[in-house]
């Protein structure tokens, strides 16, 4: 099939996934216990204010009419609006997204880079010292709650050592960058700021460093398993026969053909971490989607919530297109169907 209708067809795909998602994510919303608009008009707000707040959201309406206003809203650009703030919630996604991509996008580079060659130096020297480090450091980074590594890491870095700092995308003081993408590092490079790209840099190296740990152990352990079965290959007996070097077969001809297996982890990584940012997000005071996510739901503000959830489907799906595409340039025996 052509590549071109191959990825029509994916994402037609994708909008049945995203109706499931938002009828998941209004019914959880509606149902949990609380009375946001309570919250919302404040503690000595009287009834009739609080009707008056619910007939301008909504909220008085039947459940399935309130469900219907919310699709048309999506498809109008209307995301809604938060409850608690008055903010529109597309405009506000609009300014965290950038910080929670970035972080995310940081935290993956990281993992790959050190999970990759782990991986594949443990599978070269198989159940020997540096076969058992990998799986050792892998079983401990996938094992330890990442909020427990990040203040045990701020700790250090942050106010022991004082090499990185603990909170913030940039200082008080600093300037962001001019928005050009809203992510900090490659809008100052874009600007030849290196003086505010290095800075950004030192804000954000601890916790994607800290977000990077359980992609890194899930990488290391996918690249081992999958070098040792490609490394059990009759090419690869083969090519050794021949005398071609051990080192220009592993990484010329084995790690292509076990790479696509690391291909599919990474990319389900980038999704996990994005929503696992909310704890890092939180314990660094990272202005991202995740610390807008634990700030409305605290206070039972349903409509950012569900925003957050629509977006993170959105961008969950168009990874996975992402990823079968590469997957046809490391394989030309994959073919689009």
């Amino acid at each position: 099939m052509n590549l071109r209708f191959y990825l029509l067809r994916r994402i037609a795909l994708i909008i049945p996934t995203l109706i499931g998602l938002s009828i998941l994510t209004f019914s959880i919303a509606r149902l949990v216990p609380g009375d946001p608009v309570g919250l919302a008009a404040g503690p000595q707000a009287t009834e009739e204010i609080k009707e008056a707040l619910r007939r301008e959201f909504g909220l008085d309406q039947p459940l399935p009419v309130q469900y219907i206003n919310y699709m048309a809203g999506l498809f109008r650009g209307d995301w809604g609006q938060s409850l608690y703030t008055r903010r529109d919630v597309l405009p506000d996604l609009r300014t965290f997204w950038p910080a929670t991509l970035e972080l995310t996008t940081i935290a993956v580079i990281i993992a790959t880079l050190l999970g990759v060659p782990a991986g594949v130096i443990s599978a070269m020297y198989r159940n020997r010292l540096p076969d058992h480090v990998a799986r050792i450091l892998s079983l401990f980074f996938v094992s330890f709650p990442a909020f427990w590594l990040a203040m045990i890491f701020q700790t250090w870095f942050g106010r022991d050592l004082g090499m990185f700092p603990i909170n913030k995308r940039l200082p008080v003081l600093v300037t962001p960058p001019a928005t050009t993408t809203g992510l900090f590092l490659i809008d100052s490079l874009i600007q030849l700021d290196f003086e505010t790209f290095l800075i950004s840099l030192k804000h954000i190296f601890i916790p994607s460093l800290v977000l990077s740990f359980s992609a890194f152990a899930s990488i290391t352990r996918i690249t081992r398993a999958s070098m040792v079965e490609a490394l059990e290959k009759d090419f690869v007996r083969m090519e050794r026969a021949i005398g071609i070097p051990y080192r220009i077969i592993i990484f010329k001809y084995v790690l292509r053909n076990a790479f696509i297996a690391t291909i599919t982890i990474i990319s389900l990584n980038f999704g996990w971490l994005m929503a696992g940012a909310i704890l890092i997000e939180t314990i660094f005071d990272w202005p991202g989607l995740g610390l807008y996510a634990v700030n409305a739901s605290l206070s039972l503000d349903f409509q950012p919530i569900m925003g957050i959830a629509f977006l993170y489907g959105i961008v969950f799906s168009l990874v996975n297109i992402l990823t079968d595409i590469v997957y046809g340039m490391l394989d030309p025996r994959i073919r689009y169907g």
